[in-house]
């Protein structure tokens, strides 16, 4: 009997009682029975995955903020296939293919501004580790070598290896690792509902979270900093929108100083927010890109980074190498994945989708306002982060007894038993995350409010 043969004969209580024995889940409590009954997706279908007891559950995250398009997409399967019977596989090192020039000729040509080098990696962690190397290397290559620093801003989450890890503005997340690279700044976000000052002006704290930036740079030393690592709309923490004239500013603290501005779109790019890159629909122009997740709509593993002319001039001298890569960069099938993901999301107009529908999306979840919970909504296009409370006139949050007692073992499960998989985090403020796939409307949009209804009243009665 084949491989394929024998798992189609698995029931779904074998597969939980093997993943439970075999299986070391991501960031996963593997104690305390938390992982008894481990549910097992066996299948996708546009905004909906069905687990192996034929549970069917809305997927509220787009599996990770990645299933763009939405599951069971025949044609980026075909187009995985097709390339895998062409050339399945062989790396850029020298040599190339035609799936990844092709990638990268759509992607500088949609690009804002002069972004045309496109350089592949496998995740959005790893895009962000070749543009924290790409930086130094670069300063170091025009005659700027102590020109190392980075700056990111608390709470955000930019990956979990050591560099990408070292800008990641998560205690929780940092604190088994250390120590990790170091020379990794952190400034204030803009968390308004949160805001330490001008809490009664959301323009002047805009202007104030943005010269917390060039405080840092000048407290460092301008020329010991080579760049600023911010998301367009920052994920952890709950989904913190830019003010207005923040990456305006932060623009022109990056010129003053010569520092870059690498633009964190693993999530935001490929229509999250309704546009390709989240740069272009907050106006600003960022001298590097990373990028993942959406651009093969998660149906392969594939992350890019995006750099600026100027960044690859230096190493087009003589024996000049940018000495960084991977085995999997560029992998031929992810690359033929997401140029049919991208003529899908073209052809159905996936962007204007989003666009049309997100203030739908906003309104629907702005009637959970009525509960005692919910302290705060926001977002912008197909992500919001809803910040729970128990007190909403002193905005008085969770203790960590009644976060692991409300979040972790009842909201979680009750949200999923219910038909909704989503994000009940902690790692900041308790938020709520939402980020469906873009091609919902609003009867989806109402069956998450009414799931997210249910399971918050019974959830601040816990309280």
């Amino acid at each position: 009997m084949t491989a394929t043969a024998e798992t189609a004969t698995w029931t779904s209580d074998r597969l939980a009682t093997s993943a439970r024995d075999h299986l070391w889940m991501h960031f996963t409590r593997h104690g305390d029975g938390a992982n008894a009954d481990i549910p097992v997706m066996v299948r996708g279908e546009g905004a909906y995955v069905w687990d192996a007891r034929g549970n069917r559950y809305l997927d509220g995250l787009a599996g990770l903020f990645a299933v763009g398009v939405g599951h069971g997409r025949e044609e980026l399967a075909e187009a995985a296939a097709k390339q895998t019977r062409e050339l399945a596989y062989f790396p850029l090192w020298g040599n190339a293919h035609p799936a990844a020039i092709q990638l990268a000729e759509r992607l500088a040509n949609d690009a804002p501004g002069d972004l045309n080098r496109v350089f592949f990696t496998v995740s959005g962690g790893e895009s962000v580790e070749t543009a924290w190397k790409l930086a130094k290397a670069y300063y170091k290559q025009i005659g700027k070598p102590t020109k190392h620093k980075v700056v990111s801003r608390a709470l955000a989450y930019h990956g979990t290896s050591a560099g990408a890890l070292s800008l990641t503005g998560l205690p929780g997340a940092r604190q088994d690792f250390e120590p990790l690279v170091p020379s990794a700044l952190k400034v204030p976000n803009t968390n308004f509902y949160r805001a330490p000052v001008h809490a009664d002006d959301y323009d002047a704290f805009g202007r104030w979270t943005a010269d917390q930036i060039a405080q840092a740079i000048e407290f460092e030393g301008p020329d010991t900093v080579a760049a600023v690592f911010l998301e367009p709309l920052q994920n952890t923490g709950g989904c913190f929108p830019p003010p207005p004239g923040y990456f305006e500013r932060v623009r022109e603290i990056c010129d003053q100083y010569d520092v870059l501005l690498v633009s964190d779109e693993v999530i935001c790019a490929f229509g999250r927010l309704g546009h390709d890159f989240g740069a272009k629909r907050y106006g600003y122009q960022p001298d590097i890109i990373t990028t993942a997740k959406g651009l093969t709509s998660g149906y392969a593993p594939l992350g890019a980074v995006l750099a600026s002319d100027r960044l690859m001039e230096p190493f087009t001298r003589g024996t000049t190498t940018f000495m960084h890569g991977s085995t999997y960069g560029g992998h031929p099938v992810s690359c033929a994945v997401a140029l049919a993901n991208l003529d899908l999301i073209e052809r159905e107009d996936i962007y204007g989708n989003v666009l049309r529908n997100e203030s739908a999306f906003r309104s629907t979840l702005d009637k959970l306002t009525d509960l005692p919970i919910v302290g705060d909504i926001r977002g912008a296009g197909f992500f919001y982060g809803i910040e729970l409370v128990k007190d909403k006139a002193t905005k008085e949050t969770f203790t960590q007894a009644e976060s692991e007692r409300v979040l972790h073992k009842y909201l979680s499960g009750s949200l999923f038993d219910n038909g909704l998989y989503c994000r009940a985090d902690d790692r900041g403020e308790p938020v709520i995350q939402l980020a469906p796939p873009l091609i919902c409307e609003q009867s989806h949009f109402d069956e998450i409010e009414s799931i997210l209804r249910a399971s918050l009243t019974e959830a601040w009665k816990l309280l």
